[in-house]
């Protein structure tokens, strides 16, 4: 029995999760592969499907000469996440569920399962970094072009304690390199994008599946109506583009952008220029906080913080009451956008973070 210990890994059928099976395995590990599947599709659509992301992962997997399970999580994302997806869309919001699904599919569902079959730790191709002693605290990624942390402020410490992500001192270069040199033939492959495990599809048509779509008026913020939008559902805070108006009379000829939605009287609230007023806000509201040490830091502490993924740290001040949390920023944000999250860091460190309300 290999002394350091089995390892499952999440093999997705990128390049990631292949390059760290490859580097656990080189590390001395048991390691073991386990696909999953957590949507039902039609595997002859034209999106990147399930079927694909298994023959990618079979073949690093065989390359590997390393077994690969394969499971299906399908009721338990449409349970825990997807459900969730479609009411924050409902109630007029714009959610993350890459949160979500990490939280609930990836570190708990894949997670139970994979303690199950006697591992000691799963695996990811996550960029981000573990460091534990007493606890464990999730750095950022050395990468910070790349750095997934945002999308892992909701693990606690079981997860934390169980995980591990090979890849979180490397860049993506050097990563497409090693996949290379190992003779995979996903080394060049496009990193995935879109709604987690649902993959790339034209968003309208999909959420306009689940949800009734209620079109209403584009008004400005004197209340001149210039449009109709198609339902508040498909617009975000900050959006340019999509919006559908043309040349406005008496309006100079600076692009349209979404500043708000008024929710009651279904209205899309909508300003000229990139940088009016009316998308900026210094401070937010937040709840459904996680902090990943059990407990924030303080009541009251100034660190950064990141509205959305890649957005440059923010300098700001973060105030708790019990699970709500107000936060205000030594500059001002633009579009700060509801549904979304707030994740907060000191130095290398990831905090935690909660729901922009």
């Amino acid at each position: 029995m290999n002394s350091k210990g089995k390892v499952i890994i999440g093999l997705s059928g990128g390049v990631d999760s292949a390059v760290a099976a490859l580097l656990l395995r080189n590390q001395g590990w048991n390691v073991e592969a386990l696909f999953m599947k957590n949507w039902e599709e039609d595997d002859t659509a034209d999106y990147c499907s399930a079927a694909e992301d298994l023959a990618d992962a079979r073949s690093v997997a065989d390359k590997l000469g390393m077994p690969l399970h394969t499971m299906n999580f399908s009721a338990e994302y449409w349970e825990r996440v997807f459900q969730y997806f479609l009411h924050e869309y409902q109630a007029g919001r714009t959610p993350n569920p890459d949160v979500l699904c990490n939280r609930e599919i990836k570190f708990k569902a894949f997670l139970d399962h994979a303690l199950a079959m006697g591992a000691d730790f799963i695996a990811t191709g996550h960029y981000a970094r573990i460091s534990c002693n007493t606890n464990c605290h999730l750095l950022k990624a050395a990468d910070e072009n790349k750095d997934q942390s945002y999308f892992l402020y909701m693990l606690g410490q079981q997860a934390l304690k169980h995980s591990l992500f090979p890849l979180g001192d490397l860049t993506k270069p050097q990563v497409r390199e090693i996949a290379h040199q190992a003779g995979f033939e996903n080394y060049n492959k496009k990193d995935s994008t879109g709604i987690c495990f649902i993959g790339e599809r034209r968003f309208k048509d999909f959420l306009a599946t689940y949800l009734p779509a209620n079109p209403g008026e584009i008004r400005t913020p004197e209340g001149k109506v210039i449009g109709r939008h198609e339902g508040l559902m498909y617009y975000t805070l900050g959006q340019r583009q999509g919006l559908g108006i043309g040349g406005v009379a008496g309006s100079d000829e600076a692009p349209w952008f979404v500043a708000d939605k008024d929710l009651k009287r279904n209205l899309l609230i909508v300003v000229q220029g990139h940088d009016h007023p009316l998308l900026f806000s210094s401070t937010l509201e937040a709840e459904q906080l996680h902090w990943i040490a059990g407990s924030p830091p303080a009541r009251q502490f100034h660190c950064q913080a990141r509205c959305r993924h890649r957005q440059a740290l923010q300098d700001c001040e973060a105030c708790i009451d019990n699970d709500s949390m107000q936060v205000t920023f030594t500059s001002p944000q633009r579009a700060i956008t509801p549904g979304q999250s707030i994740v907060l860091y000191q130095d290398q460190e990831c905090l935690g973070g909660g729901i922009i309300r």
